[in-house]
């Protein structure tokens, strides 16, 4: 009984003292500042609890300045927090920097910073200084001046520019300024025959032009890797263009044709209110001939003798027409006949 209050202090010191070790070894971390002085570098515990003091974990720091020591590069424990405080990678500043040195690239450490807050991979931007990188352009479709379609893919060789990283245009405008230079040169082309000839214009007219300017990259080579034939644009636009013509011309010939017919049918409106003014003053006829009589005018033997002159001039006409005075013969004879 007088050993079991002993084991209980016991297990309580005990747990006591691992929460104060944890707490301890989670504010200095001691293995870490042991690991820093075993690689020659300099720095105190004190300034460790102050990195956890302000939310900075320390091992994100001194293992980068570890290894920027052992490589040679002359940096300090302010650039890499202040680096870190800002939101960039340290570990991947300190590689690139590395990496530069052995591939004697000049690389200052405010530069690749600024590269790396800029959301550029500043590792892969020093790798591909050191092992270009080769683009492949989609199929770019151009029209020579004879119009046949030439279709074009081409790979480009760029490096990375450190230089210019910051600020400078990427992958996409490489790609549509060799687009750009492809389509000019193949338009500026007599025949598609002399883009298949000699496919080493297109990379010499588009080398000419400096179309890395203002990117990230700098262009070491165009290789064209295949020249195909397409349509016949040329023919194609030409029949496109004859077709509207004939539509066109459908048109207008349509648009005639409806104003003649508007015509005619206005021609014969004409006609027949003309033949209804004919018919009006005709009608007017008896009734001056009425009147004429009534106030005496003429007499009614003047009356007889114009009736005479009419029947005589209908008869007249009558023998006049040779079909209808047949046609009245054959029917007389046929009568007669009977």
């Amino acid at each position: 009984m007088t050993m079991e209050p002993t084991l209980i202090t016991v297990l309580l010191v005990a747990v006591v003292a691992i929460i104060v070790l944890s707490v301890f070894f989670s504010f200095f971390p001691v293995m870490l500042w042991i690991s820093a002085l075993a690689s020659g570098v300099r720095v105190g515990i004190i300034t460790l609890v102050a990195m956890r003091l302000r939310r900075v974990t320390p091992s994100r720091i001194v293992n980068p300045l570890i290894k920027a020591t052992k490589a040679g590069l002359q940096l300090t424990m302010n650039q890499l927090e202040s680096h870190f405080l800002a939101g960039g990678n340290v570990d991947r500043v300190v590689n690139a920097l590395i990496a530069a040195q052995r591939a004697n690239i000049p690389l200052e450490f405010e530069r690749a910073a600024a590269i790396d807050l800029a959301g550029r991979d500043v590792l892969q931007a020093v790798q591909m200084s050191v092992n270009p990188r080769v683009i492949e352009t989609p199929i770019v479709s151009a029209v020579a001046k004879d119009g046949i379609e030439v279709k074009v893919r081409a790979r480009v060789t760029v490096r990375a520019n450190i230089d210019r990283l910051v600020g400078g245009a990427g992958e996409e405008t490489i790609i549509a300024r060799v687009g750009e230079g492809i389509v000019s040169t193949n338009g500026s082309s007599n025949s598609h025959k002399d883009v298949l000839e000699n496919p080493d214009l297109i990379s010499r007219t588009v080398l000419s032009k400096g179309l890395d300017a203002g990117t990230a990259f700098e262009i070491l080579s165009i290789d064209i890797a295949d020249v195909d034939v397409g349509k016949n644009i040329g023919a194609f636009l030409q029949t496109e263009q004859a077709e509207a013509d004939k539509r066109i011309a459908q048109a207008k010939a349509e648009e005639r044709r409806a104003m003649a017919v508007a015509q005619e049918q206005e021609m014969k409106a004409r006609v027949v209110e003309m033949r209804a003014r004919v018919v009006e003053s005709e009608s007017q006829v008896p009734l001056a001939m009425a009147e004429a009589l009534r106030s005496g005018k003429i007499g009614v033997m003047d009356y007889m003798n114009l009736k005479n002159i009419e029947a005589d001039t209908q008869m007249r006409n009558t023998l006049g027409k040779p079909g209808e005075n047949s046609n009245s013969n054959d029917q007389g004879d046929s009568k007669n006949g009977r």
